[in-house]
């Protein structure tokens, strides 16, 4: 019989893409959301269970029958840890999403503080101090709780920017915004040489099904076989559009809203991926290849809609960062 897995939060941007590798891969898939819509990628391919995670009894009774696996696409805090721990005679293995921003550097700096990180970066780098006061310490919180308690084969993934259908706040829109917008020049700082790996979903799902069929525990970095600069990703996204419109690199930190990403750090962030290449991981594609299909189908979202309705995401953001007027010729 084949196997069955759950995803918890399986029609976002993560979990659509571990359902559609697992399906391909001949297992039975049952997603658990708040909502009963699914990705027309998954209608009538997934069961899907309406509950919300932070109740325990609805969690329970989702898994009433054992899974042989359990994907966790949302967890967040180490309060998400112990519900999994509380039901480990239910399931078979568990995977759960982190985050590449538990590392912090050699002196303590995290991503969002200019952190130098060694290149690449390896799996047994730092971690931020486990705690609730911001993402990432709830992340390291999530992981440490799960390591010290999982009886069953356990892997912690850690993407860093990662891109594929379904985001509520793709970073490829700080491009496409301006290129619909009629930008003639997009303004890059840093020489538009920032390098923050990107992680295709695609990617992500195909070594959380290789992990989940090993033993053990695994943490591992999730990122694509390169780690592309911002200025190569522009090109990239630039070249999808088919858009004339001119990369304008320049020097130092951004000033203001110019010249500002979504990947602009100053120093690289550069993942390690041997870890994963050494259980049998091989990556199913990179950003160039992604791209296309990608910058299509964030472009066909927001039609006849606003593109906040469209990725609510982003309006965490400012808006500057994404209405920068077209430059003058």
């Amino acid at each position: 019989m084949s196997r069955r897995a759950f995803i918890l939060g399986g029609s976002g941007q993560i979990g659509r893409a571990a359902a559609l590798n697992l399906l391909a891969a001949g297992w039975r898939v049952t997603v658990g959301q708040r909502h009963g819509d699914l990705p027309d990628a998954l209608q009538g391919r997934v069961a899907v269970t309406v509950l919300d995670r932070e109740d325990d009894t609805a969690l329970r009774a989702a898994l009433t029958t054992p899974f042989d696996a359990v994907i966790d696409t949302v967890a967040y805090n180490a309060v998400h840890a112990r519900q999994w721990l509380a039901l480990q005679d239910r399931l078979g293995a568990l995977a759960v999403i982190s985050t590449g921003s538990v590392y912090v550097d050699d002196a303590g700096a995290t991503l969002g503080d200019g952190a130098r990180y060694p290149v690449p970066l390896r799996e047994d780098q730092r971690r931020a101090s486990p705690g609730d006061t911001d993402y990432s310490t709830n992340k390291v919180a999530l992981e440490d709780e799960l390591l010290a308690g999982a009886r069953v084969p356990l892997k912690i993934l850690r993407p860093f920017a990662v891109h594929g259908p379904g985001s509520r706040a793709p970073r490829e829109w700080w491009f496409l915004a301006q290129i619909l917008r009629g930008a003639e020049t997009i303004p890059l700082a840093f020489d538009g040489a920032s390098r923050f790996h990107t992680t295709a979903t695609a990617n992500l799902a195909e070594l959380t099904r290789i992990a989940l069929e090993l033993p053990g525990v695994h943490l591992l970095n999730a990122a694509d076989p390169q780690a592309p600069t911002v200025a190569q990703i522009g090109a990239q996204i630039l070249a999808a559009m088919g858009s004339n419109a001119t990369l304008a690199p320049f020097s130092g930190p951004p000033k203001g809203w110019k010249g500002r990403t979504p990947w602009s750090i100053e120093a690289p962030l550069v993942a390690d991926m041997s870890a994963a290449a050494a259980i049998g991981y091989r990556p199913v594609t990179d950003y160039a290849a992604a791209a296309p299909a990608l910058c299509a189908a964030l472009v066909a979202e927001v039609q006849g809609k606003d593109w906040l309705t469209a990725f609510p995401g982003l309006a965490a953001y400012p808006p500057q960062m994404f209405e920068a007027p077209p430059a003058k010729s």
